[in-house]
């Protein structure tokens, strides 16, 4: 009988690379939209430049006290639930809160790494956090169903229609939201379905979307996300640390409504991408309609992607290098007076059309202290000359006001609720 030969150890190469292949993203934050980074569409996170051992996919902990909500500025997971709910007829302010401090509860055991006290299905009992987040808010109709329109904030306006909108009712708006992300998908679907069953007889699904990004650890080095439309997102984005991140990005101690401090906006728009039309076009037409190359992110005219964009270069024929309607121009703060946004997306699919055309896109989230100032400002720019237009087509959107994090012994919206 022949020996059977002994496996050769691992040379030092290959468990330097399995460091390397860590969670690059499980470090850094989440990218604010700038002109350098595309605006609405394109711009997310951008990976931190350390690398990390392939078990803190599992044990990375968020924590759900503190002044913020996590979800928001925190780094981008590559498993992500969206759902809005709808309050059951009768259900009260009283029931209303009591919902909401069972989901603070459940949200803090899970995000936590504690599934047994929360999870009825077991679905995550054997795994770590692994980076979840649940964020809470509140949308419009909220507080006509509870009399509390005195304390609707003036931010929750509804949106303007845009031209290029063709939305879906009913997967838009709701009177609750809910953002679940997790690095492990059984964990963030656990996740919903604890939401779920903390819901039952008080609120009842709307709707329901999912996405994902590039699972932490993928490449083998920390780098910006690629989008579906095969584009680098998440270059030279502004970090929290920035000097006006919080006056931007969340409602000041003394904002209006108070229950509001501390708290951010986010508006969510399902964007599916017309990504057969969009592979037909040649790289190089793809390139200006973006205003990037493909290949390294690199803005037209720039050597690398960190390169800041330069919106005033001309070529040798006296034309602008980024194209009048390249997207990273259209909604570039520079062109928009200055508005900005936090994003924090996920892509998704679903399948097919009935003319075979995938159903795939963004889940488009952004945050802002008020979404007049931010998203509006700019999807109004888009909508009047964007050249990615044609391969978009925005059908749903939802605003909520999502109220400040809940400190120890409290729930999330308890200063609306009984305030």
């Amino acid at each position: 009988m022949p020996d059977t030969p002994e496996p050769a150890p691992a040379p030092p190469a290959a468990i330097s690379r399995r460091r390397l292949l860590g969670t690059a993203g499980a470090t850094g934050a989440a990218g604010l939209a700038a002109g350098a980074t595309g605006g609405t569409l394109f711009g997310t996170a951008h990976a931190g430049s350390g690398t990390t051992p392939l078990t803190s996919v599992g044990s990375t902990a968020h924590p759900f006290h503190g002044p913020h909500q996590a979800g928001i500025t925190s780094p981008l997971q590559a498993h992500g639930h969206l759902i809005a709910y709808d309050l059951d007829p009768g259900t009260d302010r009283r029931a209303a809160a009591a919902l909401l401090r069972r989901w603070s509860a459940t949200a803090a055991a899970l995000m936590a790494g504690r599934g047994e006290e929360a999870d009825g299905t077991h679905m995550s009992l054997d795994a770590g956090p692994c980076a979840l987040t649940l964020t809470f808010g509140f949308g419009a109709a909220l507080f006509d169903t509870l009399g509390l329109t005195d304390q609707r904030p003036t931010a929750l306006a509804p949106l303007p229609e845009f031209s290029n909108d063709a939305l879906d009712r009913s997967r838009s708006d709701g009177e609750l939201f809910v953002q679940i992300g997790a690095d492990d998908a059984l964990v963030a679907l656990a996740a919903l379905r604890a939401v779920r069953r903390a819901a039952l007889g008080t609120a009842t699904p709307r709707w329901q979307m999912t996405g994902f990004n590039r699972t932490p650890g993928a490449t083998a080095h920390p780098m910006s996300q690629r989008n579906l439309m095969g584009q680098i997102d998440g270059t030279n984005n502004p970090l929290p640390g920035d000097d006006d991140f919080d006056r931007r990005i969340f409602v000041p101690a003394d904002g209006d409504p108070p229950w509001m401090a501390g708290g951010s906006y986010a508006v969510v728009r399902r964007i599916r991408m017309l990504l057969d039309t969009w592979e037909d076009l040649p790289v190089a037409d793809q390139e200006r309609v973006i205003g990037r190359r493909k290949a390294d992110g690199a803005p037209l005219g720039g050597d690398t992607e960190t390169t800041p964009v330069d919106l005033t270069a001309l070529d040798d024929a006296g034309n602008p290098v980024i194209p009048v309607n390249a997207h990273v121009r259209v909604s570039s703060p520079e062109t928009n007076d200055g508005a900005t946004m936090l994003r924090r997306p996920f892509s998704y699919q679903d399948g097919l059309l009935p003319d075979g055309a995938p159903d795939a896109g963004l889940l488009f989230i952004c945050w802002q202290a008020d979404p007049l100032r931010g998203f509006v400002p700019v999807q109004r720019k888009l909508d009047r000359g964007d050249a990615l237009s044609p391969f978009l087509r925005h059908e749903a959107s939802g605003l909520f006001a999502v109220p400040g994090g809940a400190a120890e012994g409290e729930y999330v919206g308890q200063a609306l609720f009984e305030g």
